[in-house]
């Protein structure tokens, strides 16, 4: 009698997880689409937050630009089953040209992220990635013909005053140069954020990380190449790891792109250093500098800000 009835249970229990995955979804559907961006956008920081910290752990001891490349063709690979299963027409772009120039403005913000990955801190790196939203802001003021604001400037210039602090105290030290060359990936980023905003107008989210992922796979390679070691098996192991992280947290972003404007979810991007300190205390033991917290507040607070002023015009 028990076994006969052990295949029910589990039938009925599979049923009530469905059910409440599918409640789940609903509640999440009934969200106003702010809030629903929002939360696609917080958990792409969590995830990216785990990105970085693979990433930098194989960067301590592979040629970063070799890192790069093999990061982007695990996502390719990865996400090749997914576009096997659906077919080809649900990752075809409308826009192929849009899809390249976006993938070359991320390649090289990438160079430069690369490059002062393993030579700076993961809190740092990501209070220098908070100048982000203000590039965007600049952005789209300069290139998609947005009003620049008073207000704006006034942002835009506490952040960078931030971004001072930040810096300021590393660049008497060995290695400082590293937070100039972390900090340029910014704007171009910054960017690629744009372009990425303007492509979901016309394409699917899951075309936007696929092709994302093939550019900057193919444009890495000959960067790749130059100083190429065979990777060790956990190595590969981590690639593979970055690789489903990575797709999964641009996949995130997408959707929360997809559903709010870029400002309005820019106000839990201060989430970022908080799972950032505790990736880098946790897997490199690292400490956040009080000058790092301190120029990320107040890069934060000018975010938090022009965030709100954003959301009332």
């Amino acid at each position: 009698m028990r076994i006969g009835t052990a295949p029910s249970l589990t039938r009925r229990a599979l049923a009530r997880m469905a059910l409440a995955r599918r409640h789940a979804r609903m509640r999440m559907f009934l969200l106003p689409p702010v809030w629903r961006g929002m939360l696609w956008v917080a958990a792409s920081g969590i995830v990216f937050s785990l990105l970085n910290t693979v990433v930098r752990n194989i960067t301590l001891s592979l040629d970063p630009f070799q890192a790069q490349f093999l990061r982007y063709l695990a996502g390719t690979l990865v996400i090749v089953p997914l576009v096997l299963r659906q077919g080809y027409a649900a990752y075809r772009p409308v826009n192929m040209a849009g899809q390249w120039w976006r993938g070359a403005v991320h390649t090289l913000g990438l160079v430069f992220w690369f490059t002062a990955l393993p030579r700076i801190g993961l809190a740092d790196m990501t209070a220098i990635g908070f100048t982000g939203p203000i590039f965007i802001m600049m952005g789209a003021a300069w290139f998609l013909g947005e009003k620049m604001y008073g207000d704006r400037w006034i942002a835009a210039l506490f952040g960078f005053a931030g971004v001072l602090v930040v810096v300021g105290p590393h660049l008497s030290a060995s290695g400082g140069i590293y937070f100039l060359v972390m900090l340029a990936s910014s704007p171009l980023f910054a960017a690629s954020f744009l372009l990425t905003k303007s492509l979901t107008r016309t394409e699917s989210a899951g075309s936007i990380v696929l092709w994302q992922a093939i550019s900057v796979t193919v444009l890495s390679l000959p960067l790749g190449l130059l100083h190429w070691t065979d990777p060790t098996p956990m190595q590969w192991l981590g690639f593979l790891a970055a690789g489903v992280l990575g797709s999964g947290a641009h996949y995130l972003l997408t959707r929360g792109f997809r559903v709010a404007d870029i400002s309005a979810t820019q106000t839990l991007r201060f989430l970022d250093l908080l799972w950032a300190s505790l990736m880098g205390w946790l897997a490199f033991g690292d400490i956040p500098s009080h000058s790092t917290i301190l120029g990320a507040m107040v890069i934060l607070a000018s975010t938090v800000w022009i965030a709100q002023r954003e959301r009332g015009r």
